[in-house]
């Protein structure tokens, strides 16, 4: 079976977590041992209700990995246990991978974040030229998405896309907005982004991101998720139909592209956000940059960076990005004040990573659970 509607616009898009302040204790952090109690209790439900195949989490607090662990299958048909090594697709978490290399073009000169993209990609649409490239990193650029256009892109899951085709697909398609006067999330705007990625470095963009992050930082199973390599550990991606998984339906991921094609792993991104927030990738300047909504980016229900959200979760500030996409959703969060990393990859489109998150991080916190939170898309 395919997935539903719902799910096919879902596929690649934005999961922020949203939390309602409540105050901060000053009691002790909780202990490694009750993080890993707590974190296993929550996941083994989440599996026993058919929330997802598998599960894998990371949790690394300060120097400290309270957890690093899957469970459940990575692959029913084998059938293959998930460990903490199982190769997840992280959809839209891709983002601030792309987000990142931009900004260190701008720290190079190579490009300026307020120059308009058509001064570096004219062939593109006439109505897209004059598009920033800070509105397209925040999603106030009005380009509209290829993943809302509905069956005219779903029917076309199968087939393997270049960018310029993935641009066609919206090509003609009127603007959202005026840009910079409105937000709202758009998967055609990192495509455009890595584009100018290509174009800026003479090479393609998923070899930049193992040239300039993966090779760097250590992150062995960061990757451009694409079909034909092989992928040691890869997890295999299923929806539910009533209480049985099915594969979930095909996608190229040559389609996702800059958007939302890399897979990687919880130990990886527990190492990318240690790396991305202690100063090891981009400049300070860019990163208060990538890290902090403006404009019509800040003004939404989702306050959006570049290529990351901030928000609230048990009073503290977050900042946090997730991903759907066909198969698979991810949660992946930075809680500065603790220097707590969260990472919660699952293979299954069905289920809700932010929720395992989010209680997840009430734990690490030490903050009660009885504190309400919500889910915003």
């Amino acid at each position: 079976m395919r997935p539903s509607p719902l799910l096919s616009l879902l596929a690649l898009t934005l999961s922020v977590t949203v939390g309602h302040p409540a105050a901060i204790g000053a009691q002790p952090l909780p202990s490694r041992a009750i993080v890993e109690h707590a974190a296993d209790s929550i996941v083994r439900r989440v599996l026993a209700s058919n929330g997802s195949p598998s599960l894998a989490v990371a949790i690394v607090r300060g120097g400290d990995t309270l957890v690093m662990k899957a469970w459940g299958t990575a692959d029913l048909e084998s059938p293959s246990v998930a460990t903490a090594q199982t190769v997840y697709r992280i959809g839209s978490v891709t983002k601030q991978f792309t987000a990142a290399v931009v900004l260190q073009l701008v720290d190079s000169g190579s490009i300026r974040i307020d120059d308009a993209i058509g001064t570096y990609l004219p062939t593109l649409p006439a109505a897209w030229k004059p598009v920033t490239i800070r509105q397209l990193l925040n999603h106030t650029s009005g380009i509209p998405s290829y993943t809302d256009i509905g069956a005219a892109w779903a029917r076309r899951w199968g087939e393997q896309m270049t960018p310029d085709t993935l641009i066609a697909l919206s090509a003609n398609t009127p603007m959202w907005f005026t840009p910079g006067t409105q937000w709202r999330y758009d998967n055609t705007g990192y495509v455009v982004l890595g584009m100018l990625i290509e174009q800026r470095t003479g090479m393609a963009w998923g070899d930049v991101i193992a040239q300039r992050f993966a090779k760097p930082l250590g992150l062995a199973h960061t990757t451009n998720c694409l079909p034909s390599p092989l992928v040691l550990h890869r997890a295999r991606g299923y929806e539910r139909e009533g209480n049985a998984w099915e594969n979930t339906a095909y996608l190229d991921m040559s389609q996702p592209y800059a958007a939302g094609a890399l897979c990687s792993t919880i130990g990886d991104l527990a190492t990318w956000n240690h790396a991305l927030h202690s100063g090891r990738v981009i400049s300070p300047a860019s990163y208060r940059l990538m890290t902090t909504p403006e404009g019509a980016a800040a003004t939404g229900a989702l306050k959006y960076g570049f290529g990351l959200g901030r928000d609230t979760l048990a009073g503290r500030d977050v900042i946090t990005h997730g991903g759907a996409i066909h198969g698979f959703r991810s949660a992946n969060v930075w809680i500065p004040s603790a220097k707590l990393s969260i990472t919660v990859l699952a293979n299954s489109g069905n289920a809700n990573p932010d929720a395992v998150m989010q209680k997840l991080a009430r734990v690490a916190l030490g903050v009660s659970a009885s504190t309400s939170t919500s889910k915003a898309h």
